[in-house]
């Protein structure tokens, strides 16, 4: 039997998020392997001519990498009270009606979300390399 064939291609798991303020706030992520954040990380990165070098030089582009990481390790999420937002980022919530009401998930929510609260996104990676929450018990 060879390792490789124990792999699993790709693992998703829900995952309350920590703060007991945001109660039902739950993730969907999947686990990123070393190999598939290289391969995000390649996707965005260009190779110019540095005129004063004389050498290749790789730039990253970060927008689209924020974005194919976060398309790649959130893939939903429930119980996102509008609310919950002021926990997580600045925002202005003074014309919302119902702060009641849940945010709905979109990739450009998530990226948004990623992008403007630190502590979120070092949790998602935190969680998503997390090897034990993503492991299928026998």
């Amino acid at each position: 039997m060879e390792l490789k064939s124990l792999l699993s291609a790709t693992s998703t798991v829900s995952v309350d998020y920590p703060d007991p303020d945001l109660k039902g706030f739950t993730i969907s992520v999947q686990y990123m392997s070393r190999d598939l954040i290289q391969t995000l990380r390649k996707k965005a990165t260009t190779i110019g001519f540095n005129k004063s070098t004389r050498q290749p030089e790789e730039t990253i582009d970060e927008d689209l990498f924020y974005k194919l990481y976060v398309g790649s390790a959130i893939k939903g999420w429930t119980g996102l009270k509008l609310k919950y937002l002021n926990e997580l980022m600045p925002t202005d919530l003074s014309e919302v009606a119902d702060t009641e009401a849940e945010l709905e998930y979109s990739d450009d929510s998530a990226l948004t979300l990623v992008q403007n609260s630190a502590n979120f996104d070092a949790w998602i990676m935190t969680v998503i390399n997390d090897v034990s929450l993503f492991n299928k018990t026998v």
